[in-house]
């Protein structure tokens, strides 16, 4: 019996997730707000605007309507903005079919609320946490879309929620692990991307790469000790969805986060990096309600602190990267404690 797979969110990462889970034979309604998008889709196999060059599979259907998007769909994936998402999905509880799995493939923090997306997803679509699973990994969208191999991570509460989602999108270039700890895997989701900022702003300032390798080890001990004291469990911050994703995001120039800080650390503001990038990173606003969650929570963010004030405050990245190496000495073996 086929899948039917409700993709809400035509753009890069929506597009090509739809398309896996064509290749691996879902029936897939792929809902987006532009009609141009949407046409060129039906008719050209083709998102020129988010995947220039790419020939996409049959199986996926496009519609501006959200609501038969949605129709008798049994998987309904987000991949839409964190900070909208909302607002978007709330008027849509009615609309998704009873017993249906919600997938987020979201990246983010809600500002206001501290909440991890799908704890948004849950109250938004007034489902229980049970249905609702997430994707996250090393999954640059363009790599996945040109059938690079590459791996995720499928995590939901419920391991059978899992097993379906991954055997909804298991391809030859594409292979799922499931994961129950979902706390962990979104809060490597939301800060690797914080974390991404950091680097770009460090390369975009000339620093080499030690100083890569020392924001990104450093950042990984930032985001295992949030995890752990929000009762993550430790293993995912090495796997595909912690460490995996954090070098990918940091190292890749498809990485919008990356290519943001590289060019607010040559010097352009906040609105000129964003332009040059092509649009914002998930990162920008991340960096705040990160800070915000782990404030309240009584953790240490040092990176996360800095980007935020580098994006925020105006701080040069230059200081803030005095600010980061002056910070008092400790043992590296006992630092990512909670």
């Amino acid at each position: 019996m086929t899948t039917t797979v409700a993709v809400l969110g035509a753009g890069s990462w929506g597009t090509t997730f739809a398309a896996v889970l064509a290749d691996a034979g879902c029936d897939v309604r792929l809902w987006g707000r532009d009609e141009t998008t949407v046409a060129e889709i039906n008719a050209e196999r083709r998102n020129t605007r988010r995947l220039p060059g790419v020939d996409l599979p049959q199986g996926i259907h496009a519609t501006t309507d959200v609501v038969a998007a949605l129709a008798d769909a049994s998987i309904v994936v987000i991949a839409i903005p964190s900070q909208s998402a909302r607002a978007t999905l709330t008027p849509l509880a009615e609309h998704v079919a009873e017993g249906a799995v919600a997938v987020s493939l979201m990246k983010g923090v809600e500002l206001g609320t501290d909440l991890r997306m799908s704890e948004v997803v849950a109250e938004a679509l007034q489902i229980s946490a049970e249905r609702v699973a997430v994707v996250s990994g090393p999954n640059l969208a363009r790599e996945i879309a040109d059938h690079q191999p590459t791996a995720t991570v499928v995590a939901a509460p419920d391991p059978a929620v899992a097993r379906v989602v991954a055997d909804a999108c298991t391809t030859a270039y594409f292979r799922p692990y499931t994961n129950a700890d979902v706390i962990g895997v979104e809060l490597c989701g939301a800060v690797k991307n914080v974390i991404a900022l950091a680097v770009g702003m460090a390369q975009g300032r000339g620093f080499g790469f030690n100083t890569t390798a020392t924001v990104i080890t450093r950042g990984l001990v930032e985001i295992t000790r949030l995890g752990k004291a929000l009762g993550a469990d430790e293993r995912t911050f090495a796997g595909l969805a912690g460490m995996g994703d954090l070098v990918a995001t940091c190292s890749s120039p498809l990485s919008r986060n990356h290519t943001l800080g590289k060019n607010i650390g040559r010097g352009m503001t906040l609105a000129e990096a964003v332009e040059a990038t092509g649009g914002t990173a998930e990162g920008v606003k991340s960096c705040r309600s990160v800070l915000e969650l782990a404030t309240k929570t009584g953790i240490e963010m040092p990176i996360v602190e800095g980007v935020a004030a580098v994006l925020g405050d105006g701080l040069g990245v230059d200081e803030m990267a005095r600010a980061l190496l002056s910070r008092p000495q400790k043992d590296e073996t006992t630092d990512t404690r909670a």
